[in-house]
């Protein structure tokens, strides 16, 4: 059976077309490096174009998709398999649950809720699943900057620092997401 990444991304239909390329290249990479997708089961945004990508490089891809956003003919009709369900917090723990690792894109805040709470099972040791933050053009650098201050300030440990890695390039993706233990403070925070 093919591992599964979950792809943590946007739906959103207006941003600068760098955010479709480089999840183009994502999809790409996945299927090249051997794993298959599985995500939130959209067709269009950043999400429609990681599944895109997938299937050009010939890989597998899941969706997930609650049936009220599968109505409104939002999803990606093309999956290899496509899982319908109730909710939003359904689609989440079935694609946590099937995932092997996690890769998140620039995107809005249902993927920082995603992201988030992938952190905090990381924290809790409730998965040890990889974790990949891809800060492109710097899009993550203040989010970076308030986990930081979290730690200055005591409200977490140094230890959130290995609780992800983080990417600036596609490239970057890939010994993150299979060597989760590199993950290292001055690596981790190197974009910020």
């Amino acid at each position: 059976m093919t591992k599964l990444i979950c792809v943590y991304c946007s739906s959103s239909r207006k941003l600068d077309p760098k955010y479709y390329e480089v999840g183009e290249a994502v999809g790409r990479g996945l299927a090249e490096q051997g794993w298959g997708l599985i995500y939130g089961g959209g067709n269009v945004g950043t999400m429609g174009a990681v599944a895109k990508g997938v299937h050009q490089a010939g890989g597998h891809v899941v969706g997930v998709i609650p049936d009220f956003m599968k109505s409104r003919e939002l999803a990606y009709d093309e999956a290899d398999e496509l899982i319908t369900v109730d909710t939003m917090r359904e689609r989440k723990r079935v694609m946590a649950e099937r995932a092997d690792g996690f890769i998140t894109l620039p995107g809005g805040i249902g993927t920082l809720e995603e992201v988030s709470e992938i952190m905090v099972e990381r924290q809790l040791a409730l998965t040890q699943k990889p974790l990949v933050l891809l800060n492109q053009d710097g899009f993550y650098d203040d989010l970076l900057k308030f986990l930081e201050r979290m730690i200055v300030e005591r409200f977490k440990s140094d230890g959130m620092r290995k609780l992800f890695g983080v990417a600036s390039t596609v490239e970057e993706i890939w010994p993150l997401l299979t060597s989760p233990e590199a993950f290292e403070v001055d690596a981790l925070w190197r974009s910020s």
